[in-house]
């Protein structure tokens, strides 16, 4: 059966560029960032994972830890590393997990045969602090991630997981939230006194400090 949002995002030990890690360890009690790609030395990658080391002070300043993988051979990782660090003018200081027996590949779905029976494909996960699955995205092989996005989703995340908040379409952090569902309006009226009912269900309040 595939992942689903809440499912506990499945644990495993594996070979990496930083060392082996057993995933729940490495992660701890911080957020979790995994992220596949289909192979090495491949040109939308090689910049993908070059914005992910430029924006590693963004990730750390939110309690994120972030993970690459595909199923190529760690001395594969090593050498592509050095490409990426060459052409994308940063420093990749994060872990390229090496699955060349699929393993975590299929663990957590990325093997796509429609797709391609052996590579995996360039999937997301967003995990919280107590393991479970908070987003999960596939991209096409011809469309690079937007990494903004991903920080923006983890702010929301961040924010709502305290709060009984929402956050509205192209919601970022500093504007406006919105009151959830399951505040009555008494409740409502309490913690969010500034709040402005726009429509009995739309109650829309500004977003408190974290």
């Amino acid at each position: 059966m595939s992942l689903q949002l809440g499912d506990t995002a499945p644990n495993f030990t594996a070979e990496t560029t930083e060392g082996t890690i057993q995933f729940h360890d490495y992660l701890g009690d911080s957020w979790g960032v995994l992220f596949s790609h289909p192979a090495d030395f491949t040109p939308v990658c090689t910049t993908e994972l070059g914005a992910v080391a430029k924006l590693n002070k963004k990730f750390e300043s939110r309690n994120v830890k972030v993970a690459a993988i595909s199923v190529d051979p760690i001395e594969s990782h090593v050498d592509w590393i050095s490409d990426i660090n060459e052409t994308q003018n940063t420093t990749v200081d994060y872990p390229m997990i090496a699955d060349p027996d699929g393993e975590v590949a299929e663990l957590y779905g990325m093997i796509h045969p429609n797709s391609d029976d052996k590579m995996t494909v360039r999937s997301v996960f967003i995990i919280a602090p107590d393991k479970s699955i908070k987003l999960m995205i596939t991209y096409p092989a011809s469309t690079g991630r937007n990494f903004d996005e991903i920080l923006r989703v983890i702010d929301s995340l961040q924010l709502t997981v305290n709060h009984s908040l929402a956050t509205p379409a192209n919601w970022n952090h500093g504007d406006d939230v919105i009151i959830a569902p399951s505040v009555s309006d008494e409740e409502a009226a309490e913690r969010f006194p500034d709040h402005v009912k726009v429509k009995p269900y739309l109650r829309v309040t500004g977003q408190p400090n974290l």
